[in-house]
């Protein structure tokens, strides 16, 4: 079994357990709080192990299956075979800790989800595969056409501020995911670029 599908196991089997059980689901969530006075930073991780509903859970899950496995191979050429694991575990931090530096103090605040992570493989998949098609609600789209329409839609409501989805995450995720794999292999930027001159070549 590859990391991508432990991943996805684990997840879901604990998302399920979670939405039938508040007190697990309040133990693992995000809430700032319990860090800042508490330790608790294993909530920097399992915030991304919970999710709010099935549909939340689903949409990440089915992202995750599908550009997870394209991109698994990728990491443990250059990490070892933990590498994927290694960078997945990274976007979930790094994505939301500018929210819990954010809202540190602030009781009422909560986050779940493993959007960000989610976020930082899909962003490396463009980086590696511009011009791959993604089927965006039975829609193709290019790679890079899609994470530039996420990207500014993320903006768009991270600044509108009046939902309850935390597209900061989504932001730092993509930031993430694009920074770490230039950072393991540079010569990833010479090849974006080309591909993205090169439409028809592959």
């Amino acid at each position: 079994m590859t990391i991508t599908l432990i991943i996805l196991a684990v997840t879901c089997v604990v998302s399920f357990m979670a939405l039938n059980n508040g007190k697990l689901m309040d133990d693992l969530l995000l809430w700032p709080p319990a860090i800042q006075r508490s330790r608790e930073y294993y909530r920097l991780v399992t915030y991304g192990l919970v999710h709010a509903d099935f549909g939340h859970l689903l949409f990440n899950m089915l992202t995750l299956f599908f550009f997870g496995r394209a991109m698994e191979p990728f990491y443990a050429a250059r990490l070892g075979a933990l590498g994927f694991l290694l960078f997945y575990m990274g976007g979930l931090v790094v994505s939301i800790l500018p929210t819990y530096l954010k809202n540190r103090t602030n009781a009422r605040y909560r986050s779940l989800g493993a959007s960000g992570a989610v976020s930082a493989v899909l962003f490396a998949f463009v980086l590696l595969a511009p011009w791959s098609r993604i089927y965006v609600f039975v829609v193709p789209l290019p790679a890079i056409i899609y994470g530039l329409l996420y990207t500014a839609y993320s903006i768009y409501m991270d600044k509108r501020g009046q939902d309850n989805v935390n597209h900061s995450a989504h932001l730092w995720g993509a930031a993430y995911g694009v920074a770490f794999t230039l950072l393991i292999e540079p010569r990833t930027l010479s090849h974006f670029l080309y591909a993205l001159s090169h439409p028809g070549a592959g």
